[in-house]
């Protein structure tokens, strides 16, 4: 019996019901764009293939210094300071959190924020984007990357195999070209 028939349609419907349960996974239902609405996406998430490869750990949206950043959604702020000498806000939404760079805020650890509500303004330096100013938009699950796009459903699906690859079957055309020919015995009458 071939298990990817058991197997996939139930991975298939989890995949398609992902975005939603990322959304409801902090508790949190009422995810809103940090600029815009909506936002031009400049540059989406594209996480590497290994952590040391390169890649891009969130989403970067068309900003102008000094334009208002909002929050996502509702939590408390985690983190507001400099990291390298970019200015970030960082904001808790239960097991979730999403950052935000660059981004100039008076807001303190500990502050509850909901969505919609002002985070700060984007910094004029440094530039995140090399040909404009940008929003970096991040999430993060523990120390997990994941694409901030798929809190307003609009994040890109990955079907990943669920094992080792198999073996590809042999075809005859593939017995030939390889030269695998069966002897053939006579078969007993």
């Amino acid at each position: 019996m071939d298990l990817s028939r058991l197997v996939l349609p139930p991975l298939l419907a989890l995949l398609l019901a992902l975005p939603s349960s990322l959304a409801h996974a902090s508790g949190n239902t009422d995810w809103r764009w940090p600029v815009g609405p909506p936002a031009e996406v400049l540059r989406p998430f594209d996480p590497p293939e290994q952590r040391w490869l390169p890649g891009h750990l969130g989403a970067d949206l068309a900003a102008d210094p000094g334009q208002e950043v909002y929050a996502a959604g509702s939590g408390r702020v985690r983190f507001v300071g400099t990291v390298a000498g970019t200015p970030l806000v960082s904001v808790a939404h239960g097991d979730l959190r999403t950052t935000y760079l660059p981004v100039e805020s008076d807001l303190a650890r500990g502050d509850p924020v909901a969505a919609g509500d002002l985070l700060g303004t984007l910094a004029g330096d440094p530039l995140h984007c090399r040909d404009r100013p940008c929003l970096h938009w991040g999430l993060l699950r523990g120390g997990d990357y994941l694409d901030p796009l798929g809190l307003l459903g609009l994040g890109e699906v990955r079907l990943l195999p669920l094992g080792p690859p198999r073996e590809p079957a042999m075809t005859v055309r593939s017995i030939i070209s390889q030269r695998r020919l069966i002897p053939l015995l006579p078969l007993p009458l």
